[in-house]
C-alpha cells in the first residue's frame, strides 16, 4: 500500500481511538516514503495525544521531534504548526509557541493561514485585540480566506456583535461551502437576530437588518 493510502488508513484508526494501531500504520507510511511530511505529522499528532493521555513527557518529546521533522519537509503545514504550538503551550513554553508562529508569519508574509493560527493563539491566551489585528492582516493578505472570516466571526460573536458576526460567517461560507459548523452558526444567529427583532417595544419602527457582505 502506498504512503498516502497508509496515511488514510492510519487516520481512520486514530479517529476510532486505536492509537497504537494508527502509529504502526503511519510508521509503515514513513517506511514507504521517508520524505512524506503528512506521515510524520500524523505520527506526531498520535504520539502527542498518547503523551497527554498518559502524562508521559518522553512521548511528548517524541511528538515535538516528529512535528519538527514534518515542518522540515513541509514548511507550510498549517496543522503541524498548530499541533506544535499547542504542545509547546501545554508544556509551559507559550513564549516559544508565539515565537514559532511569529517566525512563520515573517518567513512567509503572504500566507494568511500563518496569521490565522497566530490569532488563534492570541485568542486562547485572552488577547482578543491582538487576535483581531492578526485576522485583519490575514484578510489584507487574502480577502478570500474562509478560515480568517470564520475566525473573525467567532470573535465578534463572542463579543456580542451578532450582526457583524453573521456577516463574517456568511462571507466564510460563501467562500467554502464545506463548513457545516459555519452553517450551524449562521442558522443560530439568524434565529437569535430574528427573535430579538420581535422582542422590540410595540410601536417602534426600528428594523434589525444584516449588512451586505463585503467582497
Amino acid at each position: 500500500m502506498a504512503a498516502d493510502g497508509q496515511n488514510l488508513q492510519g487516520v481512520r484508526l486514530y479517529q476510532q481511538g486505536q492509537y497504537d494501531a494508527a502509529m504502526h500504520t503511519f510508521q509503515k507510511a514513513v517506511a514507504s516514503d521517508p520524505n512524506n511530511a503528512d506521515a510524520y505529522y500524523n505520527m506526531a499528532a498520535t504520539v502527542h495525544r498518547m503523551g497527554v493521555a498518559r502524562n508521559d513527557s518522553e512521548l511528548l518529546g517524541q511528538a515535538e521531534t516528529l512535528y519538527n521533522r514534518s515542518l522540515d519537509l513541509d514548511p507550510n503545514n498549517t496543522e503541524c504548526y498548530r499541533g506544535l504550538a499547542v504542545l509547546l503551550s501545554e508544556t509551559g513554553r507559550s513564549d516559544r509557541a508565539f515565537t514559532l508562529l511569529n517566525n512563520w508569519t515573517m518567513r512567509d508574509p503572504r500566507n494568511s493561514d500563518a496569521r490565522v493560527e497566530l490569532a488563534r493563539l492570541y485568542e486562547e491566551f485572552g488577547d482578543v485585540d491582538k487576535a483581531k489585528a492578526q485576522l485583519a492582516e490575514a484578510l489584507q493578505v487574502d480577502q478570500y480566506s474562509a478560515r480568517a472570516w470564520n475566525a473573525l466571526g467567532r470573535l465578534r460573536e463572542q463579543s456580542g456583535d451578532y450582526v457583524q458576526a453573521l456577516a463574517n460567517y456568511q462571507q466564510s461560507y460563501s467562500l467554502n461551502r464545506f463548513q457545516p459548523q459555519v452553517a450551524e452558526r449562521i442558522a443560530s444567529l439568524n434565529r437569535s437576530i430574528a427573535h430579538n427583532s420581535t422582542q422590540q417595544a410595540p410601536g417602534t419602527r426600528t428594523v434589525t437588518s444584516t449588512p451586505p457582505v463585503n467582497r
